[in-house]
């Protein structure tokens, strides 16, 4: 038990050490993790042979990961996807397939090793992309969704793969014992193993089903009881028992796990329960992707690589080489945007972490020879690890200098005008949105937000794509003849240019802005807005009300209170704003703001304690709200 507990200590301390000090020179966690195995493993010598059986362990972080993107899709989305699913991923595995086939054919005898080699490395790294992806924000860019659909076509092709691979195997290796010990004890638990082809085929399509029905019909049912029991970690428990039992069936009848946990996560992609689940299984995500890469790290093994360097180099540099190129030439056929089309090249370059499995599984089921295995695991390895330098060549090379070519998504056309013009249409947006469509007024309604604007028109609500802080698209909205200007953007600094680009522009327009706190209230008042309302702050003197009443507050004690408080703000926010602002330049939180906001709150204080002393206390049932009730929250 203490030698787990050391080891456990030496791979937590290289992470907290190394992935730091990567973030802060630039090199991305990926790369620290990288870097970390191999300095405990390789050079240091402080894990050994246990990192193998770690590595299959911390495996499970990419069922998890895949877990977590099926999550961010549903049905209807990868109907949508399925040009590039298809399209893009299948020509991608299947160019490179037979390209590494071609090339490996004059290396080796067997046309069934080329083949078994082709199929390995055509593969990508889905837990470095997508992880240097989500960390560098490229997910939401045509290079990183192509790239995704790529992947994802790719983790599919894995099941195929797997079984294609033992029909490739070699007669003169089936005789080696070892071998045959090997791969019977990995089929130990294999239930398909003996069945003729077409019962495993049926078994293969009765396990997805079953992922599919259970996920669709028995989830929610679970989901209630175990909400029910009000105890988080009985929830953490479920959303890992569901994933390990997901990945226990797929395992059982040979096929992929991960592929199995990404079916689960489509399926519970509408569930209300989507986001409890999420933030359960990300930490859990996190911690095994990383101790994967340091397992990764670790595993190089260095004599191996001395005596072949030469050789595991420029197969390596040829493989990444030949795999960008191909996708080069697919990124120019599907029409990806220049730089684009370059994250979309060098994020794939590489060979994935299923090639160390699939090389693993051909050398137990008798596809290639125990003495190539570890090279091209070496080649893996080192392709993975040169991945995040790529990244780093796009973001330092290859992105600026096409930051000024860049071409934006093409605007929609307006259709109509409107006497009201709202930019964004958020949360925040849309009930203003709605309030005016129930009044009989249709206003334009903008927002940069290509998903946000696609998912509001599958429910019926008008709005358009497009940049309101650019004066021309303002223009084409129909500003010079609007009434009112609403800005309800969630960016502080894009709301504030809005407001001063139409109040110096167009002066006669009403502008009515979205703020998020009070220094930005002041900034906006400031900016020239006629109207400006603190998100958050009516919302939490209802609420503040509420605890009010909870605590037997009479409901008319606690409108009178909420007016005071109101009437009090009111009354003084000049003055604290005069305080921020010196003649219009800047001055923001010093000591005489805060003195003269602690001076506010003491008036506010007295003038509470004042009026509560001239009232009668709330138990008083005497004491009732005058006719007719309230103006604020009355029902119809």
């Amino acid at each position: 038990m203490t030698g787990y507990f050391v080891q456990a200590f030496v791979y937590l301390c290289a992470a907290v050490v190394m992935v730091p000090l990567a973030k802060r020179l630039g090199l991305g966690s990926v790369l620290g993790y990288l870097i970390a195995g191999v300095i405990i493993g390789p050079v240091t010598g402080l894990v050994g042979s246990e990192a193998e059986a770690i590595q299959h362990f911390a495996e499970f972080g990419v069922v998890m990961m895949l877990f977590l993107v099926g999550m961010e899709l549903n049905p209807k989305t990868l109907w949508q996807m399925r040009g590039s699913l298809i399209g893009l991923g299948g020509l991608q595995l299947l160019l490179t397939c037979s390209a590494i086939f071609a090339i490996a054919l004059m290396f080796v005898e067997r046309w069934s090793v080329a083949l078994a080699i082709g199929l390995i490395f055509s593969l990508s790294s889905t837990a470095i992309i997508l992880q240097t992806f989500n960390e560098k924000g490229l997910s939401k860019t045509e290079g990183a969704r192509n790239a995704f659909s790529v992947l994802l076509f790719q983790d599919i092709a894995v099941i195929p793969i797997l079984s294609l691979l033992p029909l490739l195997a070699l007669p003169e290796l089936q005789g080696a014992g070892g071998a045959v010990e090997v791969a019977q004890h990995s089929e130990d638990l294999n239930l398909v193993k003996h069945l003729p082809a077409w019962a495993k085929a049926t078994a293969l399509a009765a396990s997805i089903v079953a992922v599919v029905a259970a996920g669709y019909f028995l989830s929610r049912p679970l989901f209630y009881y175990v909400a029910k029991s009000g105890l988080p970690e009985v929830f953490t428990t479920t959303s890992l028992m569901i994933l390990v039992g997901i990945a226990a069936l797929m395992s059982l009848v040979g096929l992929s796990p991960a592929l199995g946990a990404f079916l689960a996560g489509v399926v519970l992609a509408s569930s209300e329960f989507r986001h409890e689940l999420k933030a359960n299984i990300e930490p859990f995500k996190g911690l095994l992707l990383g101790l994967f890469f340091i397992t990764v790290g670790a595993g190089v093994d260095f004599p191996v690589l001395w005596q072949n360097l030469g050789l595991i180099l420029a197969c390596t540099l040829g493989l990444m080489a030949l795999k960008a190129i191909l996708l080069y030439l697919l990124g120019w056929i599907f029409g990806i945007q220049s730089y684009n089309r370059w994250l979309f090249t060098l994020s794939l370059a590489q060979a994935g972490e299923f090639g160390f499995v699939l090389l693993s599984y051909s050398q137990t089921h008798h596809v290639l020879p125990s003495d190539i295995v570890q090279p091209l695991s070496l080649v893996v390895a080192l392709s993975m690890f040169l991945t995040p330098a790529l990244f780093i060549v796009y973001d330092k090379v290859i992105e600026p200098r096409f930051q000024d070519k860049k071409i934006p998504e093409p605007e929609d056309e307006i259709g109509h005008k409107s006497k009201v013009i709202i930019a964004g249409i958020g949360r925040f947006g849309q009930i203003i949105n709605r309030l005016l469509l129930a009044n009989g007024i249709s206003p334009v309604v903008l927002d940069h937000k290509v998903s946000t604007v696609s998912r509001l028109r599958g429910i019926n609500i008008k709005s358009y794509y497009g940049d309101a802080s650019r004066p021309e698209l303002l223009t084409t909205a129909g500003i010079d003849d609007a009434k009112v200007f609403v800005v309800a953007v969630d960016d502080k600094v894009q709301a504030l240019a809005m407001v001063k680009h139409v109040k110096t522009m167009h002066p006669n327009v009403q502008v009515l802005a979205r703020a998020f706190d009070r220094s930005h209230q002041y900034e906006l008042i400031n900016a020239g807005a006629d109207v400006v309302i603190s998100e958050t702050y009516k919302s939490a003197l209802q609420l503040g009300g509420e605890v009010l009443k909870r605590l037997n507050f009479h409901a008319f004690r606690v409108e009178q209170i909420k007016q005071n408080f109101t009437r009090i703000e009111k009354q003084h926010f000049d003055s604290l704003y005069q305080s921020w602002f010196n003649e219009g330049d800047k001055v923001g939180v010093d000591e005489h703001y805060r003195s003269r906001f602690m001076e506010i709150e003491q008036i506010l204080l007295e003038s509470m304690q004042q009026d509560r002393s001239d009232h009668h206390h709330a138990t008083d049932r005497g004491w009732t709200p005058p006719p007719g009730g309230f103006d604020e929250d009355r029902q119809p």
